[in-house]
């Protein structure tokens, strides 16, 4: 039976597109093998233990890697003390332009710059306090606003966020209840989703969530802002502890932001654990960048 002009040409588009169709589906999944091999890559060089989660806020896709282990998180832990002090603001239980004297005797030394301050007397915003914990770790800001929110507050309010692995459980600089096993700490999929929620706008009001976005993207040095572009915004918080390096913000990719936290513990040398962050966020950056800027069989159409 010979088969016609019109349906022979209906049968050669079909076979074409039956091609298109598994390009489609075949291309990101072989990019996304590449980009785990090179996370892999990353983990099986590194002589410690590595945790990494990863959403791409704009598909929803996820990458996920020793994501439910609780690690220490350092001065990561003050994102969720911002939260609860930005929460506490919405709620009318505290004021940002609230001035707060800043005691001799409840000053800490570690990072930040307070201790040396003051002398004799210092006050300032709770706001300021937050720009100072956060931009420049400052562990007195940091106690301060503890006391001022409340060590309960902060896990009572993670409990509500479903998010249970995550606690603030003693203040900056307390070697005593560090020792005691006291170490604040969460989960990569925790801290994860902690941004994420921020990020949606659904646990916490418009005015709030941009302030306290903007409050995280002050720029700072942090291996997760040096694995990106210059240019390119990145809400984050990082933290160091001996053994312990970790990182978790989000990345205003344009067109394609997403949610990375990268936690590092039990490190064998100190010095390693930035560098690996860093070398993830330069790995997951590629990855989404190069999607991002792709048509769905992988053409990039240059503005020049």
């Amino acid at each position: 039976m010979r088969i016609g002009k019109s349906a022979a040409i209906i049968v050669i588009l079909i076979f074409f597109l039956s091609l298109y169709a598994a390009a489609q589906s075949r291309f990101p999944a072989v990019l996304d093998a590449k980009f785990q091999a090179a996370v892999r890559d990353v983990e099986a060089g590194l002589d410690g233990i590595l945790g990494v989660a990863l959403k791409d806020l704009k598909t929803g896709r996820t990458f996920l890697l020793n994501e439910r282990e609780v690690f220490p998180q350092a001065s990561s832990i003050k994102i969720a003390v911002l939260y609860e002090m930005f929460k506490q603001a919405e709620e009318g239980r505290l004021k940002l332009d609230e001035f707060i004297i800043v005691d001799e005797g409840r000053k800490v030394e570690g990072s930040g710059v307070l201790f040396y301050l003051g002398r004799p007397r210092l006050s300032l915003s709770v706001r300021d306090l937050a720009v100072l914990m956060v931009v420049l770790s400052d562990n007195t800001a940091t106690n301060l606003l503890i006391d001022k929110v409340g060590m309960e507050a902060v896990n009572k309010r993670m409990d509500a966020l479903g998010l249970s692995k995550t606690r603030l459980r003693r203040k900056m600089m307390d070697l005593k209840a560090a020792a005691e096993g006291r170490e604040n700490v969460s989960t990569p999929l925790e801290m994860m989703t902690l941004l994420e929620k921020i990020w949606k706008g659904g646990i916490l009001g418009e005015s709030y969530r941009k302030d306290l976005l903007a409050i995280l993207a002050i720029p700072k040095d942090s291996p997760l802002r040096a694995g990106v572009p210059e240019g390119v915004e990145v809400a984050e918080k990082p933290g160091e502890l001996e053994a312990v390096r970790c990182d978790s913000g989000i990345v205003m990719l344009t067109g394609r932001p997403y949610v990375l936290c990268v936690m590092t513990t039990y490190l064998k040398r100190d010095a390693d654990g930035n560098p690996a962050i860093a070398k993830i966020s330069r790995i997951v950056y590629e990855h989404l960048a190069r999607l991002a800027r792709s048509s769905e069989i992988g053409r990039i159409v240059s503005d020049k």
